[in-house]
């Protein structure tokens, strides 16, 4: 108990349910193992993860009056994501307060950016449950503070499209980007490529420029652009 009114104390929100902070930090390899009573923090995850996306969603929204929404939703992808989570959680200490099971401890599952990412969705859950969206609201700006700072002065403006591309798609599952030459037009000291970009063995868009690699950046921003919802 002591521990978790520790990390109660770094979260800075004081629980009226302290039940469900411990559910939060409780993976679903401990309830297999050691306690099926228990509730794991799967559920509570898939709440944070909704009003995690709401929150940092609104704040850009705030903080960037005059741009469009493809520039915000840019700069949410790279805030809402696996790599983020886990470097506040790292930050926390969040890794000493799970609840694990045999296996995932032996595999250095307090150290791993999946599940403390999951553990400080679940977090973002339980106070959301126990106080309300405000109060999430409160906690999410307060810990991810020089995050939303750093978006302000432009750290998380896209320019390496094709970077941005693969670690997307890597969020997907396992898949195979390819850049194809498909043709050049011009004369030789002014010349225009033409690339096509193929996942999975698939079409997905097209790039032109002055270069190879321009057109395989051009092309790489339009496939994000297609995919809307994400980017």
């Amino acid at each position: 108990m002591n521990e978790i009114k520790e990390l109660e104390s770094k979260l800075g929100y004081s629980f009226k349910e302290i039940h469900l902070l411990e559910t939060a930090v409780t993976h679903s390899s401990y309830t297999r193992e050691k306690n099926r009573s228990l509730k794991c923090n799967e559920r509570l995850e898939f709440l944070g993860d909704a009003f995690f996306d709401a929150i940092i969603g609104e704040e850009l929204f705030k903080s960037f009056p005059d741009q469009e929404e493809g520039f915000l939703s840019r700069i949410r992808a790279t805030i809402v994501c696996e790599k983020s989570l886990s470097i506040k959680a790292e930050e926390l200490g969040l890794g000493q307060y799970l609840l694990l099971g045999r296996g995932e401890e032996k595999t250095g599952g307090r150290s791993k950016p999946s599940i403390l990412a999951d553990a400080m969705e679940a977090i973002i859950g339980a106070v959301y449950l126990d106080g309300g969206f405000e109060a999430a609201r409160k906690m999410v700006l307060q810990q991810f503070a020089d995050v939303l700072e750093d978006a302000r002065h432009g750290k998380y403006i896209v320019t390496d499209y094709k970077t941005a591309l693969q670690e997307l798609l890597q969020q997907e599952g396992n898949v195979a980007i390819k850049y194809v030459l498909a043709g050049e037009s011009g004369p030789d000291h002014n010349k225009t490529f033409r690339v096509d970009l193929m996942i999975d063995g698939n079409y997905e868009a097209e790039g032109t420029g002055k270069s190879i690699k321009q057109a395989e950046q051009n092309a790489a921003e339009a496939a994000l652009k297609r995919r809307k919802d994400v980017f």
